[in-house]
């Protein structure tokens, strides 16, 4: 049991890793959420799987902890992304569809640049 703790949590961090590198690596604002988002997600549920096996005792409250984290990560970063797009924070130049600003555009709701 210990073991499979062990690999969880090292799966965990390894996930974790690669969410900070993919803030560092990223070009913009937008992709750099949903870097961060996706990975430090999966990152914080397996090491919360992890201290599961570690700790059994603990069980509930970090299923409690991991149902926060599934959650308040992806409406977090969607207010973030709304929220940047709405003050027209600007994209990679290697970005070819904004929906949004397009779906904006149709409802006349977007200011056209």
């Amino acid at each position: 049991m210990e073991l499979i703790g062990s690999i969880l949590v090292l799966a965990g961090a390894f996930f974790l890793f690669s969410a900070g590198l993919g803030l560092l690596r990223m070009p913009d604002t937008f992709t750099r959420i949903q870097a961060g988002t996706k990975a430090s997600t999966l990152g914080n549920i397996l090491v919360l799987a992890g201290l599961g096996f570690h700790h059994p005792d603990w069980a509930f409250k970090l299923l409690v902890v991991a149902y926060f984290v599934l959650m308040t990560n992806p409406l977090s970063s969607h207010a973030l992304s709304r929220a940047a797009h709405a003050i027209r924070t600007p994209m990679a130049p290697s970005t070819m569809v904004d929906a949004l600003r397009e779906e904006d555009d149709r409802q006349g709701n977007g200011n056209a640049p």
